[in-house]
């Protein structure tokens, strides 16, 4: 594996008390990979991901083991580390706007990744910029490499953000919803993108995102998230089929496109999850998903289900057998 992750927990410290973000999650992304992570919102997606990459606050406490091709990160100096990072490992944030620096020209950005992870020198750093730009769609580059983030469409400017991850040629790049406040169009066209740029560079990619029809279209394996921990992974194929968690199931059951094919019904209710995400600040001793779950038994609620290794799929729920 390229990225192996393992019992990683992160708990923030905040006015209220501590807060339980990322509660022992162990992942894998092998190389050339597509792995989406998902879950609803506040479930420690984006959390997880700044956490391998050491994006995160001093207000947060991070533990376990980020293992990247051998070598562990979350004990590694900070100079090292910031090699690592944009070099070997990219990442694409949420939301381009608050990620893009506004005061400095989209190029200057792209520069400053090459001037920290390459030799090259100015002419050569320019000529790569504009190849950069011309990779990820973005027309006439010698002009919009003096432009800035407020000049770009929504689009333009995840192309843009896309380019400055991409400078050094990383192995791996972490994208955090990219499409996230984009028209569908658009959306079709960034992950496109990806998966294009993903099979000519030989990256491996780990995707966040709440959608699981991004997830069908894009990805080899999934890994579904709750409340700061793994319910279960697997392959697209597998999970989608036959789900072995209570909560995947109800997220399929909450997709518009569950029911496709020669059976589709156009008028089919959707059956949304009742209740809400629990809170953080206390987590629950056995499953999270408990109060929300239809097939619950008395000793999910005090007692955590293992994550079990089953082949080439991981699951954590006791009614496994009987979803």
């Amino acid at each position: 594996m390229s990225l192996t992750v393992r019992d990683l927990r992160v708990v923030f410290h905040t006015g209220r008390g501590l807060v339980w973000a990322v509660d022992g999650v162990d992942l894998d992304v092998g190389p050339g990979e597509v792995v989406g992570l998902v879950g609803e919102s506040g479930s420690g997606k984006s959390v997880t991901l700044r956490a391998i990459a050491r994006l995160l606050h001093s207000h947060a406490d991070t533990t376990g083991q980020v293992r990247w091709r051998g070598q562990e990160l979350l004990t590694l100096s900070e100079p090292a580390m910031e090699q690592i990072r944009g070099g070997q490992i990219g990442m694409v944030f949420q939301e381009p706007m608050a990620a893009l620096n506004p005061v400095l020209s989209i190029g200057l950005q792209i520069d400053e990744v090459l001037v920290a992870h390459t030799d090259l020198d100015a002419k050569a750093r320019r000529r790569r910029a504009l190849e950069l730009l011309d990779q990820v769609g973005i027309a006439a580059g010698a002009a919009r490499l003096g432009q800035f983030a407020h000049e770009f469409s929504g689009g333009m400017r995840q192309r843009a953000m896309i380019a400055i991850a991409l400078a050094a040629n990383p192995q791996l790049l972490l994208a955090d919803e990219p499409t996230t406040a984009l028209d569908v169009t658009i959306q079709d066209q960034i992950l496109r993108l990806l998966l294009r740029l993903k099979d000519e560079l030989g990256m491996a990619l780990l995707l966040v995102t709440h959608d699981l029809g991004v997830v069908a279209e894009t990805c080899d394996r999934v890994a579904v998230m709750y409340a700061g921990r793994i319910c279960e992974t697997g392959t697209v194929r597998d999970v989608f089929r036959k789900p072995h968690h209570a909560y995947t199931q109800a997220l399929l059951r909450a997709m518009p496109s569950e029911n496709t094919g020669e059976d589709f019904d156009e008028h089919a209710r959707l059956v949304p999850i009742p209740g809400m995400a629990p809170r953080l600040d206390a987590p629950s001793p056995g499953c999270a998903f408990t109060p929300r779950c239809t097939v619950t038994e008395p000793r999910c609620g005090v007692e955590r289900p293992v994550l079990l290794v089953e082949g080439d799929r991981t699951s954590a729920c006791y009614a496994r057998d009987r979803l």
